[in-house]
């Protein structure tokens, strides 16, 4: 049952102090998922620094600096499963000098939790946060106003704060938007109802967790198989297999389904789809599967498998958003990168420099030339190789990239395609 069950892969985002790690720790503490040995060493811990609680919060920081700080500083992953579903939390820093590690912690999430202080209401970093999440294309968003005990679970405080916010998000390109009152450090609304909120009829948010649908989210129209990886004959008894191992992008595969194959364009139909445990009938969306063709086909590294009508654009020109996450250096015109999309390699070269876009009021800076570290911007790309790609829109696997340094082999920017030509 477990093997079948589908996987919830969720984001914290808030500013410093908002609650995000003790959240988490809360959610893991509530529905029984850590030892008991985790258990007594947070306790331990909290006895030390003289906590007047159990500090849920350690069970995510895990790195000394964050645990000296009390802030979160690099992405945090934790685990968790209940009997309706698989969960994977990460746990992003609400710093504003670690956004490309919120960008890339937050990047495959399907569903993202914002925490906003009772006490402070919306913050620049609320937006900030918000308005990430919308540009990564996060589906759902869950407001999550904590604090409540230190504002006497006051009903007024959280619908101002529902309202201010609700006007924010018609800016944003959000589909589902859920409000939730709690108090992660008392447990309230976490994982089971509070008795001092009596005037929220909504559900807990382990419970929204559990029933939000996720499986219309993803792409299952287009067909995108990138191929990672060629498997070839390796004895006499296997000596006619030939399979193309990778992770479906999008669409359904079937076999039987008539195929193409860029960039050479050749058609073939789908032999067998062989899963971990041996043949199976269909493959989709994430799911890492080998695909045999009824042809034998020039096929490598980096091509892509789609419908012979129903292809993605190959293009050696693209806009896009980029985070730029390097330190050391800065994103203009003339910068020249290695790109890696999907399972292909190439060179890019910024030929235009868009603008800049500043992620707390959402205006565009056009006389921008630069982005520096955490900023983000429009700029247009050309490739050295074509690339089958769709809009970030219509596809977040084919439609994203990043950009390497490639004197460090660094990763220094992540990106989101708008537009291809």
């Amino acid at each position: 049952m477990s093997a079948n069950m589908d996987i919830l892969r969720l984001a914290t985002a808030g500013s410093v102090d908002d609650g995000k790690s003790t959240l988490i720790g809360r959610l893991l503490y509530d529905s029984k998922s850590i030892f008991e040995d985790q258990l007594e060493a947070v306790e331990a811990t909290s006895r030390e620094r003289g906590d007047e609680h159990t500090n849920l919060a350690l069970l995510t920081d895990g790195l000394r600096a964050e645990r000296e700080q009390g802030i979160t500083i690099d992405v945090a992953h934790r685990y968790f499963t209940t009997p309706r579903r698989k969960f994977i939390i990460g746990d992003t820093p609400g710093h504003i000098q670690y956004t490309r590690n919120m960008v890339t912690g937050a990047s495959t999430a399907d569903l993202a939790i914002i925490l906003i202080d009772a006490r402070k209401g919306m913050t620049e970093q609320s937006r900030r946060h918000s308005f990430i999440a919308s540009l990564l294309r996060i589906p759902h968003l869950v407001l999550a106003v904590n604090k409540m005990d230190l504002v006497d679970y006051d009903q007024e405080v959280f619908e101002r704060i529902r309202a201010e916010y609700a006007e924010f998000a018609t800016r944003l390109d959000v589909p589902d938007l859920t409000f939730i009152p709690m108090s992660a450090l008392h447990g309230d609304n976490v994982v089971d109802r509070s008795a001092n909120m009596d005037w929220y009829n909504g559900a807990t948010l382990l419970h929204h967790l559990e029933e939000v649908h996720i499986a219309s989210d993803r792409n299952m129209v287009d067909v995108r198989f990138p191929v990672q990886y060629v498997i070839r004959p390796q004895s006499t008894e296997h000596h006619d297999f030939r399979g193309y191992a990778g992770s479906v992008a999008g669409g359904v595969l079937k076999a039987g389904d008539e195929i193409a194959v860029l960039p050479t364009g050749f058609t073939s139909k789908i032999k067998a789809i062989h899963g971990p445990n041996g043949e199976i009938p269909e493959a989709y969306a994430p799911m890492a599967v080998t695909v045999q063709l009824e042809d034998e086909l020039d096929v490598s590294r980096g091509d892509m498998i789609c419908r012979v009508n129903n292809q993605p654009t190959v293009t050696q020109d693209i806009e896009a958003m980029v985070c730029w996450m390097s330190e050391a250096s800065q994103l203009t015109k003339g910068s020249k990168l290695a790109i890696k999309h999907t399972t292909k390699w190439a060179r890019a070269m910024v030929q235009d420099f868009r603008y800049r876009l500043d992620i707390n009021t959402l205006n565009r800076d056009t006389g921008a030339t630069a982005l520096s570290l955490n900023e983000i911007g429009r700029v247009r790309l050309r490739i050295t190789q074509p690339l089958f790609a769709d809009s970030y829109r219509q596809n977040r696997e084919t439609g994203s990239f990043i950009l390497v340094d490639e004197t460090t082999n660094v990763t220094v920017g992540a990106g989101m395609i708008r537009t291809t030509e």
